[in-house]
């Protein structure tokens, strides 16, 4: 269940965001704002507070553990996103929001075949809607990596196949037959190609459609924590 926040974190944007544009592909981009939040600190006490309510992702891929937030979290991103990057994205309007704190956790030696590739979101998203994503950064460690983009080498089959047996295949006949090793991917290999790369800063969010295939930078897994205070903290929205 979400923690309610109500009275406990109040979600003030910057209300002049400055919104820089990074092309990823023939008409695709992704959107970069600095300085996002006016007490981004906010959210670090409130990850502290219930540092013990985080859990390990149940639904999705994450390699780490998450904390739901509250509808009121999830309605200020609606609010924000209807006023500053629906229109930049062709969106008419919002269906609905959920958000969440997270922090990478797992090891190398501890992910799965499908948490060696990037991957996408809104995989399930209906064809006529779509699923946007932000990430924004709590951390302050910038080593600690931002995210990367890719794009597919292979064919829409070849990468559906791929992306099947990520799912469904033990680890070590996924590595034979596709020469993946095991490990956050952190540079192009023989299929996908890294196009772009935000780095990480504090109170910087990342905003991208959920059906680009993406993956957080992790290039120091040693530097992965379960505390807030020095961990690779952050809320995503979607």
């Amino acid at each position: 269940a979400a923690i309610p926040v109500s009275g406990r974190l109040k979600i003030m944007f910057n209300p002049h965001p400055i919104i820089q544009v990074f092309p990823i592909a023939e008409n695709q981009s992704c959107y970069v704002i600095d300085d996002f939040l006016a007490d981004p600190s906010a959210c670090v006490e409130l990850a502290v507070m219930h540092r013990a309510d985080f859990r390990e992702a149940a639904s999705n891929a994450y390699p780490g553990i998450e904390l739901p937030m509250s509808q009121d979290v999830n309605q200020a991103l609606i609010n924000f996103f209807s006023t500053y990057i629906n229109r930049r994205f062709g969106v008419r309007k919002i269906k609905g929001s959920y958000s969440r704190l997270s922090m990478v956790t797992k090891k190398p030696e501890q992910l799965m075949p499908r948490q060696w590739i990037c991957h996408r979101d809104g995989v399930s998203v209906p064809a006529d809607e779509r699923m946007l994503a932000s990430v924004l950064y709590l951390f302050k460690d910038e080593s600690l990596g931002g995210t990367s983009i890719y794009q597919p080498k292979a064919d829409q089959k070849m990468t559906a196949s791929l992306i099947h047996d990520a799912n469904s295949m033990a680890p070590k006949a996924f590595s034979e037959r596709y020469g993946i090793a095991p490990g956050f991917m952190t540079q192009s290999n023989a299929w996908f190609e890294k196009v772009l790369t935000i780095g990480a800063r504090w109170n910087r969010m990342v905003i991208y459609d959920s059906m680009v295939f993406h993956s957080g930078d992790i290039l120091r897994p040693e530097a992965m924590t379960a505390d807030p205070k020095t961990g690779r903290l952050r809320l995503s929205g979607f």
